[in-house]
């Protein structure tokens, strides 16, 4: 048994990288999996049902319970299907991941307008699509008179809510995804369902091309690994066991054995003079409010 025993998880975009650690982690902790993934190439092209069958045969061979799906979960019929796969199979549904993502780098003055569609359709609309029909089926338990105690749990980046450059179309749809989270977490508190979301750092075929392995060194085999993708699974699964039912509507950052809150927007240094400002006063308010306040974080969320 584990802290998931019996707990029904639908992770979409698990037949690689961070998204297969997620489902071998939550099988391994007692958990039975959809898996899903279309299969894709990491720019969305292409499709193969060879990812997701191998996790789940992956999590047979634990002992688990797993089946495979190749909805594309930016189409919101292909969403339910996948929602509706878990209730079908294993007869319910208790924890959604919005894990899957696909990559079209490009500097601005590039990009063109399938660039930034794609990556913000099945980032930001595959987020939204399988949560809605998730909600759905827990807001009609809870009209029935069941009780919920469920789990939603996105993936942001660094990228979307600390800024990197190349990435407009993918930043723009992950600080999307952090903001849903919060305001998805006020909405669905009185259906029994919590919802955070995670920003990790791992070597995978979407970040290879980063120079993060660069910058990390040689790794021996022996050592702990902290670009290692596994490494994100365990915070994961405690947000969707019911140990994690007090925390709500908060972003974790999380790179090998580190974790920490992502403290978002605050109101800094403000100025107001009782009436209209004229454009003309502000040359000399807003240069002042800027020094006073705190620097943008950098890409590891910090400020030095």
């Amino acid at each position: 048994m584990g802290i998931c025993d019996g707990r029904v998880v639908v992770i979409t975009g698990a037949g690689r990288g961070i998204g297969r650690e997620h489902a071998l982690e939550f099988a391994g902790q007692g958990a039975k999996i959809v898996v899903n993934d279309l299969g894709a190439e990491i720019d969305g092209t292409g499709s193969s049902t060879g990812p997701a069958g191998e996790v789940v045969d992956e999590v047979r061979s634990m002992g688990g319970e797993a089946v495979a799906n190749g909805d594309d979960v930016s189409d919101f019929d292909g969403a339910g299907r996948l929602i509706q796969a878990a209730i079908d199979n294993f007869g319910g549904l208790d924890v959604l991941v919005n894990n899957a993502g696909i990559l079209r780098d490009r500097m601005l003055v590039n990009m063109t307008i399938e660039e930034w569609d794609a990556v913000i359709r099945v980032h930001l609309r595959g987020t939204f699509a399988p949560t809605r029909h998730a909600v759905e089926y827990w807001r009609n338990r809870t009209k029935a008179g069941d009780d919920n105690d469920a789990r939603i749990i996105n993936t942001t980046s660094p990228s979307g809510i600390y800024g990197n450059v190349g990435q407009t179309n993918y930043g723009a749809a992950k600080a999307g995804i952090a903001s849903f989270t919060v305001i998805a977490a006020m909405e669905l508190a009185r259906y029994g369902v919590t919802v955070n979301a995670i920003a990790p750092a791992a070597l995978t075929r979407m970040t290879e091309n980063l120079g993060m392995a660069d910058a990390a060194g040689p790794q021996k085999p022996e050592e702990f690994n902290p670009l290692d993708p596994a490494n994100i699974a365990p915070l994961v699964v405690w947000l969707g066991s019911p140990e994690s039912r007090g925390i709500t509507g908060r972003v974790f950052n999380v790179l090998g054995d580190q974790i920490s809150v992502a403290e978002g927007w605050v109101a800094g240094p403000g100025a107001s003079k009782g009436d209209r400002w004229d454009p003309a006063e502000l040359k000399g308010v807003v240069p002042d409010l800027v020094a006073k306040a705190a620097p943008n974080a950098n890409m590891n969320g910090r400020r030095d």
